[in-house]
């Protein structure tokens, strides 16, 4: 057998190195072998002091979550780790890369720590809706303090080396080149000074202060009460935390343990959960070979400097891609890098970014009104507004002007991608690459696939997206892909109990009260009712309001009416062209009455339009509809994205509740074919119907 734990002794010091790629996931196996590597160096009367190192980019990077919900294998966490923390001899350990969750833990139950200079900390187990469950929240206190633990296990964030150092997480740093070497003088400096043994366990200092604060963790759990407002794992932190500023170790490890059962079980670390691996999931394609070729793109032409082209050109330039941005007018083309520039120096005042780097990233842009100037890049983004001509005539016209093997990509966020290809003598090379607003910030990508577009492509367009730190979801090609596509029902129904009767505010307070950051008629105002700019067929009351100049927040007047600090309250302006529009268009008043009818009529429709999506092949799978809803729409994401959140409530209740909605409300709420086959065969989303 292979050990995933190998020992070298060299005068007098062991070094376990941990090798479990491909970032030495904390799994049975390895704690195993490292559990037998130090009962053996423990037993060897020439070893004075154990290193833990790591094989390969990183120390233990966390826990194997695969085995998460399974039946516990050995060595248990705790005992690995009480195995460490009462060796007789002392063990350190020696951080490169990350160390995080369980890593983390394990560093926390040795007895000194030594870090790389570019090494980072953490725990991040709350973004999987738990806490750190082997001890990390009764050593981390011990070591820093409550108020400072807090931040730490609540954020998840992780922590660089001189902040890791200052806090007291670790005890010395060393040069990324020098970590083996530092470690084993470090070990032997211990050793010379009597081989002490410090345990994070036997440390009060730091929290003998935090006892004589009854209010501290109230008081925390107040300021952060809207951070934390839904997700359960914060306030198990809070619970564990304070266990182990008032509780003997033991027994806060005993609190902590019962706080992490209590959390693998939850609907909501288990809708996080399913987030994280769904986010994972969404890169794969499956008729993609893992050797399948990708272009190189070196340089990149983005067309249009407006919101969406500057906010496209930022997430290049992060990446150090350069950049030809074009234009049709030098003011347009001026307004747009003046915009580009000064979100960078937005950035730099908040302390996130060098001023350096923000000349380094303008220095990338080459500004044109020239097209031509495109003729030697690798991939080609039109960011131009919505019109299908528009986008047409200027793929042809990229056609005459880019080399050959060039991508052309088009950010359309609803157009038939074919007929824009159709444009092209090498549809091919067409694909769409669908950024969402803001797009340097927003994390979702759609790739979308035309008919005729290259398996190469559609690689290198996966791969990109990795590289300027984008989730990519792939999707065929309909009117709204999947993310607009998916929500459209929602606001369609928002805007139908709206005519029939219910208060704006209602429905937006269920959709709050759900999880969403902001109801539909608050997220149009924000946006601004003239930007959404749809085409009707018929009179609506959006169209009423842009008449009427009430526009959104921007004009302290939209569906709602705003004050000068932007705080919303009921129009009666509002009020009666709801009522002049449901009486021109002959709907009877019939408010939807209670909050989870309300629910049920805003998101059965969303859970039913993402069963067509799968059912068309439109999306690869469930889960890749999900984190398009989560990334793109910021689906509550303790609510694990529609179709997740439908498997929780059960399909059987849905089909039955969205029958008796389609009796008396229409076909809108028929239930698709493989949302009815699914219920039938008891199934759920995500399996095969």
């Amino acid at each position: 057998m292979t050990e995933l734990a190998a020992t070298a002794v060299t005068g007098g010091i062991a070094i376990i190195t941990l090798d479990n790629p491909p970032v030495n996931a904390l799994s049975a196996p390895l704690r195993a072998s490292l559990l037998r590597a130090l009962k053996q160096a423990l037993g060897d009367t020439a070893v004075t002091a154990i290193v833990l190192i790591c094989a390969g980019r990183t120390f233990i990077a966390g826990a194997d979550i695969t085995e998460f919900g399974k039946a516990p294998q050995s060595p248990s966490f705790p005992d690995l780790f009480a195995a460490i923390e009462q060796a007789a001899k002392p063990v350190i350990a020696a951080i490169h890369g990350t160390a995080l969750g369980g890593g983390f833990e394990l560093a926390l139950a040795c007895h000194y720590r030594l870090a790389a200079e570019s090494a980072k900390v953490g725990l991040p187990e709350v973004h999987l809706g738990l806490l750190p469950g082997a001890g990390g929240t009764q050593r981390l206190p011990r070591l820093v303090g409550a108020e400072a633990a807090l931040d730490i296990i609540t954020s998840g964030r992780q922590i660089g080396a001189r902040e890791a150092l200052a806090l007291g997480l670790v005890d010395a740093l060393v040069s990324d080149s020098n970590l083996r070497k530092g470690a084993i003088a470090y070990a032997r400096d211990v050793v010379a000074q009597g081989s002490a043994l410090p345990k994070a366990r036997d440390r009060s200092d730091r929290i003998a202060a935090d006892r004589e604060k009854p209010t501290l963790f109230s008081d925390f759990a107040a300021a952060n009460s809207r951070r934390f407002k839904g997700f359960a794992a914060p306030r198990a932190i809070i619970s564990a935390v304070q266990a182990a500023v008032e509780l003997p170790f033991e027994e806060g490890l005993t609190r902590e343990a019962a706080l992490f059962e209590q959390l693998v079980a939850s609907h909501e670390s288990a809708a996080q959960r399913h987030v994280f691996f769904a986010e994972r999931a969404a890169g794969r394609v499956p008729d993609l070979p893992a050797d399948m070729p990708i272009h190189e793109i070196h340089s990149v032409g983005v067309i249009g400097a407006g919101t969406m082209g500057g906010g496209i050109t930022m997430n290049f330039l992060n990446a150090g891609i350069a950049v030809t941005l074009v234009e049709t007018t030098q003011d347009a083309l001026d307004r747009g890098v003046t915009v580009i520039r000064r979100n960078y120096e937005a950035t730099v005042s908040k302390g996130r970014m060098r001023a350096e780097q923000v000349e380094q990233r303008i220095g990338l842009i080459s500004p044109t009104l020239d097209m031509a100037a495109l003729s030697d890049v690798d991939l080609v983004i039109e960011a131009v507004y919505e019109n299908i001509d528009v986008k047409r005539e200027i793929f042809g016209k990229l056609d005459n002007i880019v080399k050959p093997g060039a991508i052309m990509a088009s950010n359309t966020s609803f157009l038939d991608l074919n007929r824009i290809a159709a444009a092209t003598r090498r549809p091919e090379s067409v694909v769409g690459l669908h950024f969402f607003s803001p797009a340097n910030v927003m994390r979702l990508l759609e790739v979308v696939r035309g008919a005729k577009t290259s398996k190469p492509v559609i690689a290198t367009a996966m791969h990109l997206a990795k590289r300027i730190g984008k989730v990519a979801v792939l999707s065929g090609v309909c009117d709204g892909f999947i993310a607009n596509r998916l929500l459209a029902p929602r606001g369609a129904q928002a805007e139908a109990m709206m005519l029939e009767g219910t208060p704006i505010a209602e429905i937006d307070r269920v959709l709050v009260e759900y999880g969403f950051a902001m109801g539909h008629f608050q997220m149009m105002d924000l946006v601004g009712l003239d930007v959404i700019g749809r085409d009707a067929t018929e009179r609506t009351v959006m169209g009423d309001l842009v008449a009427a100049g009430r526009l959104g927040q921007k004009r302290g007047a939209g569906y709602y009416d705003y004050d000068d600090k932007r705080r919303p309250s009921a129009s009666a302006t509002t009020a009666d062209m709801i009522d002049a529009v449901a009486n021109a268009r002959n709907i009877a008043s019939d408010p939807t009455v209670g909050s989870e009818a309300v629910l049920a009529r805003l998101l059965y429709s969303v859970v039913n339009e993402g069963a067509k999506i799968l059912d068309e092949g439109i999306a690869l799978r469930a889960s890749d509809i999900d984190i398009a809803a989560v990334l793109g729409y910021n689906w509550p994401v303790y609510r694990g994205g529609p179709l997740f959140w439908a498997n929780q409530i059960g399909l059987n209740r849905i089909v039955a509740e969205m029958r008796e909605l389609e009796g008396r409300y229409g076909e809108a709420f028929r239930p698709s074919d493989l949302l009815v086959r699914l219920a039938e065969k008891g199934l759920v989303f995500g399996d095969a119907a």
